[in-house]
C-alpha cells in the first residue's frame, strides 16, 4: 500500500521509499526509512499536503511524494 492511500489514524511500517536522487537523499533525511512506524495524523482541505507522526514529530508531506513510499499495515 502507498502511504497516501493509508487512512487517517491508521499506524503502518515503511517498507521501501522510492523516487531517485536528490528527492530520496531529502525523504530519507526526514526520517522516512524502511522499518520505521508512520500515522497520519490529518489531511489538508483539499487533500495536499499531508501531516504525519513520524519518529515523534509531527511532518507535512506532499501527496506526490507520500506515493511514492511503500508503508504495510500490521495486524
Amino acid at each position: 500500500m502507498k502511504l497516501d492511500s493509508l487512512p487517517i489514524g491508521q499506524e503502518a511500517v515503511i517498507t521501501a521509499v522510492g523516487g531517485q536522487g536528490v528527492l530520496r537523499c531529502r525523504l530519507l533525511d526526514m526520517g522516512l526509512i524502511p522499518k520505521t512506524a508512520v500515522r497520519i495524523e490529518k489531511v489538508a482541505p483539499l487533500g495536499d499536503p499531508l501531516e504525519l507522526q513520524v519518529r515523534g514529530y509531527t511532518l507535512s508531506l506532499r501527496k506526490e511524494d507520500a506515493r511514492i513510499i511503500e508503508v504495510e499495515v500490521g495486524p
